[in-house]
């Protein structure tokens, strides 16, 4: 093995591990996020509903899920940046398959439809998507009420 492609393996195996560590932690931030907005919806139904004497909870709502928005955010980015250096390292060795064991469009087309359709959905979108919406609406019950 030469000295770049040492390197190189040593760099990458160090960034997988970056990426990797990324999938529990949204993980983890997702359902804490769910859990705490449930929580919320709990004391709201107990102090009486949708009120508007129920704002400060409202208002707590949108600041944690605000706030959940920018953390999953971060995270999200972050293994996006570690995923495109560890394309970059693999572009530089096309014939090492050590670098692209993470490539799977060879065998992309294998699982059933409606795995892949399912499956395919990049966690992105509900990661980010789930905070902005339980955030609009937080945000929409403390002006409406």
């Amino acid at each position: 093995m030469g000295d770049d492609t040492g390197r190189d393996w040593e760099a990458y195996q160090v960034l997988l591990d970056l990426w990797k560590q990324e999938n529990p932690i949204k993980t983890t931030k997702l359902q804490v996020l769910l859990a705490v907005n449930g929580g919320l919806i709990s004391v709201v139904s107990f102090s009486g509903g949708f009120v508007a004497s129920n704002w400060p909870l409202y208002a707590i709502g949108a600041l944690l899920s605000g706030v959940w928005v920018l953390s999953i955010g971060r995270t999200v980015l972050y293994q996006q940046l570690w995923n495109e250096k560890l394309k970059r390292l693999a572009e530089n060795h096309p014939g090492d398959p050590r670098f692209h064991a993470r490539d799977v469009s060879d065998v992309a087309a294998e699982p059933s439809w409606y795995l892949r359709r399912l499956g395919g959905i990049s966690s992105k979108y509900y990661l980010l998507g789930a905070p902005v919406v339980l955030c609009a609406i937080w945000v929409l019950l403390l002006l409406l009420t």
